[in-house]
């Protein structure tokens, strides 16, 4: 009896799809040095940018920021827009996207070859966190205890947190920098 073959269009086997669904992020991971490079830079041209986000509104700019932020992160980071970004911090592997939702390291369940015990296809969010931070300057952030999740943040820019958050503490130096030249 002749065995009946049934078309199957390129690309659409499960090994295929597992690989190309991670393999943008771990090329991110691969690519961390650079990325974070990347990021200072562009976080540098964001605080540089504060007086005109500051006279426009952050409010009134969160919108677009959002919908730029997620298009970028969701494709090279499968980002989930938590709106507490440690990307810099963590190899240029969301933590997010842990099944268990860790931010603060692997789960005791990280199998023989490196991947997740939940997701066997998968690899451990956390190892290529830590694979990737080790190329990185700052690598050791990813010692550093992250807070928990704060879920009314869900969907905002975290861009635009970071940069506000910069331009206050960057701010308050410069009023500490003033007073202790007046005190002088």
């Amino acid at each position: 009896m002749a065995k009946i073959v049934i078309y199957e269009p390129s690309g659409t086997s499960l090994t295929y799809r597992v690989r190309s669904r991670y393999s943008i992020r771990l090329w991110s991971v691969r690519n961390s040095k650079w990325l974070e490079w990347l990021y200072h830079t562009f976080a540098d041209a964001l605080l540089a940018l504060h007086p005109m986000w500051k006279l426009l509104g952050y409010q009134r700019i969160e919108s677009p920021m959002v919908a730029v932020e997620k298009r970028i992160k969701s494709f090279m980071f499968d980002c989930r827009m938590c709106g507490q970004c440690v990307l810099s911090s963590t190899g240029m592997s969301c933590p997010m996207n842990c099944p268990k939702n860790l931010r603060n390291g692997p789960c005791g369940g990280v199998r023989a070859n490196g991947h997740c015990e939940v997701e066997p296809d998968m690899p451990c969010v956390w190892v290529q966190a830590w694979q990737g931070s080790r190329q990185m300057k700052g690598g050791d952030a990813i010692l550093n205890v992250q807070p928990a999740v704060d879920h009314s943040l869900r969907g905002t820019s975290s861009w635009l947190r970071v940069t506000s958050e910069a331009a206050l503490e960057r701010d308050a130096q410069k009023s500490v920098e003033t007073d202790n030249g007046k005190a002088a």
